[in-house]
């Protein structure tokens, strides 16, 4: 173990050690089931504060890197026979009701935030928001976005990349679109209603997984016939199931052999209770075969019908050619404003409290 932390950098401490012990987990230093150095070796070695390693040993711990193992230490649960098609631990789950199903119940964004935002923007912009949207969406939405999803998710994408839409349903809608009718679409099992109605509307065939503990099973992803699988890895409903990291790496290799496309549809993974946001599939591949959704109606409020996709290059170079004709069906004055609660910082700031209030209702 040569574990060095820069306290130069900008990446907190915790976060260093995480990075250095995940990227040891992921390429065999530390198999299967072997114990990780003690908490106070790692402390004794890094130099840092045993609280601090505690913090990055939590987190592995939260992504299914590792578990730890009353009055043992903490153990890899890791491995890469888990994404290489080995059979998944775990039967299938049944539907567990979470607390809401997605854009039912108003947000918890604050009244007076938005309403002083919206007057601004209508004293700041004056006749702009009579203006027809470009086609994507409002280049200053835009911008917004690809600035907020790089600081917050590690997300890194150009503005060509971005297509604004208004709600997941719509976005549904254009993915089915564009990727095209002589498909078979995999779906989670149990999953949120619409996904289906929309694609079966687009002809679409829609082919159910069951899904497990940590996502959907080995074997029935083995089985299917798609060539797209349309996934919920964080807190799927109506299941609640997160997939671990594990399983995740298990969608990008069935992807990378099928030669198609994951649907990765983020509902709610902003709102983790985890100190570190939820990795997602888009930003864990290079190789062009995932279509990020996302939309703010959990977020700010349901009324919100804002989303928006983040497609793969090549995939945006198609989507243009085939679908640029499309007008953008969000209004104007909307994505004003939520260009301008990511510019000040209002929309973060919302996120950080709530999760701080769910981490204080989970001790």
């Amino acid at each position: 173990m040569n574990y060095v932390i820069d306290s130069g950098k900008d990446i907190p401490a915790y976060m260093q050690l995480y990075a250095l012990l995940r990227s040891d987990i992921t390429t065999g230093a530390y198999g299967w089931n072997r114990r990780l150095p003690s908490k106070r070796t790692l402390a004794a070695e890094t130099g840092l504060s045993v609280i601090t390693v505690e913090h990055a040993l939590s987190l592995l711990c939260e992504e299914g890197y590792a578990e730890a193992r009353e009055r043992s230490g903490v153990y890899v649960t890791y491995r890469e026979a888990d994404f290489q098609g080995s059979p998944q631990s775990g039967g299938a789950v049944s539907a567990v009701p979470v607390p809401s199903a997605p854009g039912r119940h108003p947000g918890d964004f604050p009244y007076s935030v938005l309403a002083k935002t919206m007057r601004r923007v209508l004293l700041d912009y004056g006749e702009r928001i009579l203006v027809k949207s470009p086609n994507h969406g409002c280049p200053e939405l835009i911008a917004e976005i690809a600035a907020y999803l790089a600081r917050s998710r590690g997300i890194h994408v150009k503005p060509s990349q971005i297509v604004v839409g208004s709600g997941a349903e719509y976005l549904y809608g254009l993915i089915a679109q564009l990727l095209g009718r002589e498909r078979t679409v995999a779906l989670e099992k149990p999953s949120y209603e619409k996904i289906h109605l929309v694609y079966r509307a687009n002809g679409l065939t829609c082919d159910f997984l069951t899904m497990g503990t940590d996502g959907i099973l080995a074997s029935e992803l083995q089985k299917t016939t798609a060539s797209v699988l349309h996934v919920t890895p964080f807190h799927s409903y109506p299941s609640g199931v997160t997939a671990s990291i594990s399983q995740k790496m298990a969608y990008l290799a069935w992807v990378r052999n099928r030669g198609g496309y994951i649907v990765e549809d983020n509902f709610d993974s902003e709102l983790t209770v985890s100190q570190k946001p939820e990795e997602p599939l888009f930003s864990m591949t290079q190789d062009d075969n995932v279509i990020y959704l996302n939309t703010f109606s959990k977020t700010i409020a349901p009324s919100m019908r804002i989303g928006y996709l983040l497609l793969p290059s090549p995939l945006a170079a198609e989507f243009d050619q085939r679908l640029g004709f499309y007008s953008c069906t969000v209004p104007v004055f909307e994505q004003y404003v939520l260009a301008e609660l990511l510019k000040t910082g209002d929309f973060e700031r919302n996120i950080n409290r709530i999760r701080r209030k769910r981490r204080k209702m989970n001790l």
